[in-house]
């Protein structure tokens, strides 16, 4: 039946029909086919108890935090600002998407959201300058990813809601392990380019002076990154209260450049309704899923097959790490989480694993999923982005970053203390 589950799953997702509702329809067939009794009567009380929770306020505001940072001209700033710093390496261009999208992802929280950000802005660069398109558009995609990584994080704040984990403990989890890959993204970025110099445009020096004057775009959104994490860090707030200050934050430096206004305003609001609406959709109805399926008996049999492996606690990592990959492939990222997690974390929990590293892990894995076809979404997002172009080209830039996340997987795996060094340092 697990089969059919699966098969379910992803033939309803290839007709197009949105993630939420499809989860729906999963719960309810199970609730019709294979429980003994009505399982739909309890959905309300359901997604009442679901959707009733302070944590998951801050989903809109950090949605609303990347609309604002966007729409008032903020990210445009931030590209051209480290443009003058980082064009000088073999790549050229290429470094300010990775560049620009590790900054982004400090303050939007999506990855979506982030790839959409700097497609938009660097797009219109490459062809310009003549650069590769498929280095250049697959390091916007691969950087995207770092969004759902490094704090704050949507996907971290939805799992530390789901596995009752200490959020700011995931966010300190995700620092050493989101900048590790995007200095991993410039290194593999310079390797290629250095073997193959066609790959990358002109290598740009600004002179010292223009460079130390950019150095004044990026203080803004340094700023605002040190009151939203520093806050949560130091026990000031709490990660809705930090969000909150954050879009206040956002409000006034868009006031102070002029990009505030508002038309600007309700764009970005719009932008985080339709968002926000998604995204609950999303985790209502895979916790409806979830919730059938224990009640029928699915998600304790499917723990069963996989604790009666008989697996060591190495071999059995390396299987999930597996599941994943392939699950990644077929289902969006969100989705992926929300419906495996209340069956794969006690399994992993109860093999000696930190809920935290697993958290950290898991993103990495999802992040993959964000860049692998055929539902990979920062692919789509960037190709829409482009004026023309094969979707492949998109596909054939990301694999060196895939061999990026599959390092970050294995290192994480041999050395966990690359996301538990942190947030051991806080009682």
């Amino acid at each position: 039946m697990i089969g059919w589950l699966v098969a379910g799953l992803i033939g309803l997702l290839a007709l197009s029909i949105p993630v939420g509702i499809v989860l729906f329809l999963l719960g309810f067939g199970i609730d019709a086919f294979f429980s003994p009794f009505p399982l739909s009567r309890g959905l309300g009380n359901l997604v009442w108890s679901t959707s009733n929770n302070a944590t998951l306020i801050a989903i809109p505001f950090f949605v609303l935090l990347g609309e604002i940072l966007v729409r008032s001209g903020i990210a445009e700033r931030t590209y051209a600002a480290l443009d003058r710093w980082v064009s000088w390496l073999p790549g050229g261009l290429v470094h300010a998407n990775i560049a620009t999208a590790t900054m982004f992802s400090a303050t939007s929280g999506s990855s979506v959201a982030t790839a959409a950000t700097v497609a938009t802005v660097a797009l219109p660069q490459a062809e310009r300058l003549g650069y590769d398109p498929r280095l250049f558009s697959g390091a916007i995609a691969a950087g995207g990813t770092l969004g759902i990584m490094i704090p704050p994080s949507i996907n971290l704040i939805v799992y530390g809601f789901l596995t009752q984990t200490s959020i700011p403990r995931l966010f300190l989890a995700g620092l050493v392990p989101g900048l590790a890959m995007a200095l991993g993204f410039s290194l593999v970025t310079a390797a290629l380019c250095l073997l193959r110099p066609d790959l990358g445009g002109p290598r740009r020096v600004f002179p010292l002076a223009e460079m130390l004057r950019a150095l004044t775009r990026l203080l803004p959104i340094l700023m605002l990154f040190a009151v939203i994490v520093g806050s949560i860090y130091l026990g000031w707030a709490t990660p809705t209260e930090a969000a909150a200050v954050g879009v206040a934050g956002a409000l006034a430096i868009a006031a102070a450049l002029g990009g505030l206004g508002a038309g600007m305003l309700a764009e970005a609001i719009r932008g985080t309704v339709r968002t926000t609406a998604m995204i609950m959709l999303v985790v209502v109805g895979a916790s409806f899923l979830n919730f059938v399926l224990a009640a029928a008996g699915i998600g304790r049999a499917l723990q069963d097959f996989l604790g009666g492996l008989g697996l060591p606690a190495t071999g059995f990592i390396l299987v999930v790490v597996a599941l994943y990959v392939v699950l990644g492939f077929f289902i969006e990222t969100l989705s992926l989480m929300v419906v495996t997690i209340p069956i794969v974390v006690p399994l992993v929990v109860a093999q000696g694993f930190d809920p935290v590293w697993f958290g950290i892990l898991m993103i990495v894995l999802v992040e993959m999923a964000l860049i692998t076809p055929p539902v990979g979404l920062n692919l789509y997002v960037v190709q829409g982005a482009r004026r023309g172009g094969r979707m492949g080209e998109v596909m054939q830039g990301t694999l060196p970053y895939l061999a990026v996340m599959l390092a970050m997987v294995a290192a994480l795996i041999a050395f966990p203390a690359i996301a538990l060094f942190l947030p051991g340092l806080v009682p």
